[in-house]
């Protein structure tokens, strides 16, 4: 037996005929191990799992899918190895013919979320899309585009664009002609006064406009001013700043010959 082979059987004719049995193979002890969840010894090198080279631990297949599907419960995506001396994670690619199409889709569902968590996120208004929209950009987003539907939506208050309207107030909508006047008033880049909020269109001359409530107020940003500038622009920034050092120069130059007729007076009377 073993490796050991026998010679059996002689043909009539009285001779010997020498027929080979077949061999039995053993497995080597490099191929046998002891799963380290079970406790349990494998014979088939087969049950082994490998994590993609990874790492090599003596754990059987069956014990890392059932420990998969109970890290996933908990949703954890990077699932660690669970040897306690391993720093690795398990490859979700080299695992997906071990765990299966619906442990997979589960385990590629809480990556995801993974990833996105912390991006501002909303799904489109669009009942027949509800797609997950994020913003990977930052910042104040508003007006936005599914780029599933390409139907455009506002960021803020998760609602069908409102044109030429704010968000409290796209809530209040019900006219359609209130829709079709926003988007008219956001073609011709109208701008709504800040304290009656009515549309005032500029079509030639300064940016600062007075409505006619008396409200000034900026036509680019839209700010309710009280000077004849504002600095919502680099110009405007630079004009203020140029202002200032003049108004600190005349200040200065006030004071220095304020000073100097004292001095002078003093000697005078010397």
């Amino acid at each position: 037996m073993g490796n050991t082979q026998q010679k059996i059987g002689q043909n009539h004719s009285g001779q010997n005929q020498e027929q080979e049995l077949p061999v039995t193979e053993i497995p080597e002890e490099s191929q046998l191990f002891t799963c380290e969840i079970c406790i349990e010894p494998m014979l088939l090198p087969s049950k082994k799992f490998k994590n993609r080279n990874r790492c090599v631990h003596p754990f059987c297949i069956d014990c890392m899918v059932k420990y998969i599907s109970v890290k996933l419960e908990d949703n954890v995506g990077n699932i660690p190895c669970p040897s306690p001396s391993c720093d690795q994670f398990l490859d979700p690619i080299s695992c997906r013919n071990l765990v299966g199409p619906r442990l997979f889709v589960k385990w590629s569902d809480v990556l995801c979320e993974a990833a996105v968590l912390g991006l501002a996120q909303c799904y489109c208004p669009n009942r027949n899309c509800s797609a997950l929209i994020l913003d990977e950009c930052g910042g104040n987003a508003k007006r936005s585009q599914c780029p599933n539907c390409k139907k455009c939506f506002c960021f803020q208050c998760k609602l069908p664009w409102h044109a030429g309207f704010q968000c409290e107030e796209s809530r209040e909508l019900r006219d359609r002609n209130d829709v079709v006047f926003g988007v008219v008033a956001e073609l011709n880049k109208w701008k709504r006064c800040p304290q009656c909020r009515h549309f005032v269109e500029l079509i030639e001359g300064c940016k600062i406009v007075k409505c006619r409530c008396g409200a000034n107020f900026c036509y680019n940003c839209g700010k309710r001013v009280y000077q004849h500038w504002c600095g919502c622009d680099s110009a405007s920034r630079f004009c203020i700043r140029v202002v200032k050092f003049f108004c600190v120069l005349f200040v200065l130059l006030a004071i220095l010959f304020l000073f100097g007729d004292i001095q002078s007076s003093k000697r005078s009377k010397n």
